[in-house]
């Protein structure tokens, strides 16, 4: 029996550990790169008693309660409901782009005639993608899509991803739809929550169990070894019996296809003596120059009137360096970047013992509660797996 190793403490590693340690009683060993838990998840107070996400914003959006009622068992919860707006030609637009957004970007006398179209056009839709109004055959409705596409998604994806947004995957371009109301969610989920403690607290508890070992500071790939031959894995000369990869895939397999493009955030921090900065907790910015996004987490907290001042943090897309000191994000979605990506998958399948999960070793873009159903996925896989052995 050799050992079992989760590569990565982010919620698909996390999960998975904590699956394989309580319903299988099986001792399993979490490696983490980073000096913390929690994966792009982690969060800390800092010094005026405000919580910081440190890689972002993230809130559990989901239509399925139970995955806060799995969540729950580590963390106590509260109600927290996501709205965005973004900076357009000098005005504060809400996001996602709704009716409101409409009246506000072409006037409420020409936004009316567009509104009655798109009520009529999309009767029975609640969200319908900026490329599928920008292709419609009524001139009015593609206008808008084209006038929303150019000024919002195309500026705003080019410094995101660093690639011609005709040459982005249909399901980036998709991911924030115009809601066909007035509906200011920014996302169109029934359940969205923050955990009460942080990201920490939850990830801590998570991850405590007599059958888990977490090791911190470790560079999985320094210690696994792959004999393609005879198709073992090694992890610091001990024959591994299931490995769990959830980072980026390519590194496993030290680039045998090529690279495959991450891209990465540098995020700065400005504290400020005053009660409120921005109108939104969220705000993005397709237009400005080198930045996307501003976030005021102050008022993402429950007990915002405890804290001093407030902090607004403002991310910088940038490349991700392999072997550098920022951290992958999201993986860069084309045509070619999926192909170079099966050939990985493929790879990792020939073992029969390594399972891949999450956003970057999957090359999808996950949000967190499609994250963690694709766990317990994996998890079956698993049990499956080691169950028959």
């Amino acid at each position: 029996m050799g050992k079992i190793i989760v590569v990565g403490s982010g919620f698909s590693g996390s999960v998975i550990a904590r699956e394989i340690a309580t319903k299988l009683n099986k001792r399993v060993v979490v490696v983490e790169k980073r000096k913390h838990i929690g994966g792009n998840m982690y969060d800390k107070v800092e010094e005026h008693g405000i919580r910081i996400h440190m890689y972002g914003p993230h809130v559990i959006v989901t239509d399925r309660w139970n995955i806060l009622k799995y969540l729950m068992q580590f963390s106590e919860f509260y109600k927290y409901v996501v709205k965005e707006l973004s900076f357009i030609d000098g005005r504060y637009v809400r996001l996602p782009f709704n009716f409101e957004s409409a009246q506000e970007l072409i006037g409420e006398e020409k936004s009316e005639i567009l509104i009655n179209k798109l009520r009529k056009k999309f009767r029975g839709e609640e969200r319908v993608p900026v490329l599928r109004l920008a292709n419609d055959e009524d001139q009015d409705i593609s206008n808008f899509g084209n006038l929303l596409f150019e000024k919002a998604y195309r500026t705003y994806c080019a410094k995101q991803w660093d690639v011609p947004v005709d040459k982005l995957d249909k399901t980036i371009m998709d991911r924030v739809p115009m809601a066909m109301s007035y509906d200011e969610r920014y996302m169109r989920r029934d359940f969205q929550f923050l955990p009460k403690n942080g990201y920490n607290e939850l990830f801590k508890n998570m991850l405590t169990h007599p059958n888990i070992e977490l090791r911190l500071n470790e560079d999985a790939n320094e210690h696994i070894k792959l004999d393609n031959k005879n198709k073992i894995i090694t992890y610091d000369r001990e024959v591994v019996e299931a490995l769990i990869y959830t980072g980026p895939i390519d590194e496993l397999f030290n680039m045998k296809y090529g690279e495959l493009p991450y891209r990465s955030l540098n995020i700065t921090y400005e504290w400020h003596d005053e009660e409120r900065i921005l109108p939104e907790c969220i705000i993005s910015y397709p237009q400005a120059k080198g930045y996307t996004r501003k976030t005021e987490y102050k008022y993402m907290m429950e007990n915002s009137n405890q804290c001093i001042g407030s902090i607004i943090a403002t991310e910088y897309p940038i490349a991700y360096e392999k072997g550098g000191k920022n951290a992958p994000f999201y993986p860069v979605i084309t045509k070619e970047n999926k192909k170079r990506h099966e050939l990985y998958c493929n790879e990792a399948a020939s073992y029969g013992n390594i399972f891949l999960s999450g956003r970057l070793a999957d090359f999808r873009y996950y949000n967190m509660d499609d994250c963690i159903i694709h766990a317990f996925e994996i998890f079956e896989k698993i049990k499956e797996f080691l169950t028959k052995k």
